[in-house]
Formats: C-alpha cells, structure tokens, sequence
C-alpha cells in the first residue's frame, strides 16, 4: 500500500503561457493559438492553448506542422518576463500553505502539505484554496491532483484538466494503478510504453505482476521504480532545495549551420554563456557535453569526462571543438548546438541551491 502519512499536492496551471496570452488580449480568447516562433521562422510551438489542441497542436511540434493542422492557427512571441512575474505571484502562494515547494517548471510545482501553515485537515481544501488564490490573483486557471506521493499526485493532476482537482486515496491508490493504461504512468515515455507493450505490459495490473527482476532486466536500474510505481509506491521526496546536477547553454538558429567556420563560432558564442552561468554558480565540473541537433531534428550528443574540474572558457572551447570534431556531419545542416557541464563540485563556494520557478 502507498505511504499514508505524506500528503502531496501537484499544481500544474493550465495552458499557462497560451492562457496569459488569451488574458491579456481580447481577441485571442476563444481561439486556437500558439505561443512560440511563427512557422516563417522556423520554430517550435512552446505552448497551445486548448483551442489549438484540439487540432492536435502540442509544445514541441515544429511551427510549420502546427499551421499545417490549423491553418488558422495565431502565433504569439513568448513574453518570459511576464510569465515569470506571474510565477512569482502563484509562488507568493504556496508559501502561504507550505514552504515545502519543490518547482517544476514555471507553471508547476510540488507542496508537501502533511502539515500546512494553516493548520487546515485535509489536503484537498488546500489545494482547493491554492487554486482560487491563484485564480483571484492572476485570473488563470490551476489543476491540482492530491494524494500519497509525488507519482500519483502528478498523475491526478492531469486527469481533470482544465480547471479541475483530482484526489487519490490511500485506500484507492492501488486499484488505481492497476487500472491505469502503460501509456498513462508519469515517468514512462512513449518509447518505453510501445517496448513494454511488446512484452505484454498493456496496464498497471500487467506492470505490477513482472518481477523485479525482469523489469530490471529489460529496463535497466529503472526498472525498480517501475516495479514500485506499479504498487503506488514512490518515495520521493519533495525537493525543496536541490543540488544543481548540470549547467548549459545552448542556441537553435533561424536558418541552419551549414559551413564548419560558422558551427565554431555558434559554438565559441554558447561556451561564453556557459562560462557565464558557470561563474554566476561558482561552479566547475568533470563532465563536458555537446549536443547537436540536425535540419532532421535528428539529436545526438557527445561527452568527454576529466581527471580534474574545469571551468576555463579556453578549455571548455577547445574540448567543444574536438566533440564536434567526432560528429559525424556528413554534410548535415545544423539547427541546435548546446554544450553543458555535468558533474559539478560546488562544494567550496556554491551553496544548494534553490531551483526556482523563475531562473
């Protein structure tokens, strides 16, 4: 049985960033519109507002595609600073109930409510108050799911939408799973979904009668989440304060990179970002990552772990360029560089850090 002494609650704001939009503009309510690049400049939808998903409109769907399926679709410039202040303002909330918060993204976070400032018995109520604070504050709407732990909270989250709550009892939460389509577990993508079909892992209840063991054995180290998942169990905490794993930069660029002089440039630009943010965390890491994305939205990476930290902007130039140097380009035209560092010691200097709605 899921852990019955946690209570946990998953804000996730609707359409958030569509949702501003059709706020703060008359004419856009009530239709389909796009947040992101316009499909001239070669972009991505970052968000659509549920008119638009109607016509199967999703973030992360190239811009032309999304106008191919409505082609009377609205395109709007994001407008992040905006979208931040008001994060700022639904943040201002939850502080109000919890201060164990742990964001997601600027538009969701997780509360543990076990025990609320306010004193209140059960989390549904403070999720419900969330939600209408956050509604009388900014006029945007917020789904919340309730229960046990973070897995099943994220999942009841999304089961109302928009507008809507979601509880999973303990007593429920198992019964629950069980019933849940393999295409429906947070944590388990499409990919994985379509391999567990294969093995015959259509629901929860198929899930939770594999073994440990093979579910290990197919799926390597994760497969012991899944096996716990598919008895409701999860437990994770909420993060509050986490320690930064990574810090990157990356570009993707109007028109693609087609010669070697102008991929090195992109890429001495970004490593300069990333030095950037590298000083601003006090940080240095073993671990150096190239990531390349094709005209084909093919994606590839490369890494290169060291002896010693780095953090020279020299350094993190030249071993970028060598990465690059084992890339097959074969004449491929590039839409994306990115270059990150991973295993970081900031134990000198850079203290955990709260990783907030708004960075």
């Amino acid at each position: 049985m899921a852990n019955q002494t946690r209570k946990i609650i998953h804000i996730d704001m609707d359409a958030f960033y569509a949702s501003v939009e059709q706020r703060d503009n008359l004419k856009y309510r009530g239709k389909p519109l796009a947040v992101g690049a316009s499909p001239r400049q070669r972009g991505v939808v970052a968000a659509a507002s549920y008119e638009a998903r109607k016509f199967g409109i999703h973030s992360a769907m190239p811009s032309k595609q999304a106008i191919a399926l409505c082609p009377n679709l609205i395109f709007v410039k994001p407008r992040f600073e905006v979208y931040r202040a008001i994060s700022a303002q639904i943040h201002d909330v939850f502080r109000r109930y919890t201060d164990i918060v742990e964001p997601v993204a600027l538009d969701e976070a997780y509360l543990d409510v076990t025990e609320n400032k306010l004193g209140l018995l059960y989390a549904s109520t403070v999720a419900r108050h969330i939600r209408d604070e956050i509604f009388k504050k900014t006029n945007l709407t917020a789904s919340a799911g309730v229960s046990v732990n973070k897995f099943l909270a994220k999942i009841a989250s999304g089961m109302n939408k928009p507008n809507g709550m979601t509880v999973i009892l303990p007593e429920e939460a198992e019964a629950f799973v069980e019933s849940l389509p393999i295409e429906k577990f947070h944590g388990i993508g499409k990919v994985t979904a379509a391999k567990m079909r294969r093995l015959g892992i259509d629901n929860g209840l198929d899930l939770k009668e594999r073994s440990r063991e093979f579910l290990v054995r197919s799926f390597g180290k994760v497969g012991n989440y899944y096996y716990n998942i598919a008895r409701a169990k999860d437990n994770r905490v909420v993060e509050a304060n986490r320690i930064r794993k990574s810090i990157g930069a990356e570009n993707s660029f109007a028109e693609n990179l087609k010669d070697k002089e102008t991929i090195i440039i992109k890429l001495e630009q970004i490593a300069q970002t990333l030095k950037k943010r590298i000083d601003r965390h006090q940080a240095s890491g073993r671990t150096l990552t190239l990531k390349v994305k094709f005209s084909d939205y093919q994606q590839i990476t490369r890494s290169r772990t060291f002896e010693k930290c780095i953090n020279s902007l020299d350094v993190i130039i030249t071993e970028a360029v060598e990465l690059l140097e084992i890339v097959e380009l074969d004449g491929k035209n590039i839409r994306l560089l990115g270059i990150s560092l991973s295993n970081l010691n900031n134990s000198k200097k850079a203290k955990i850090i709260q990783l907030s709605l708004f960075e």
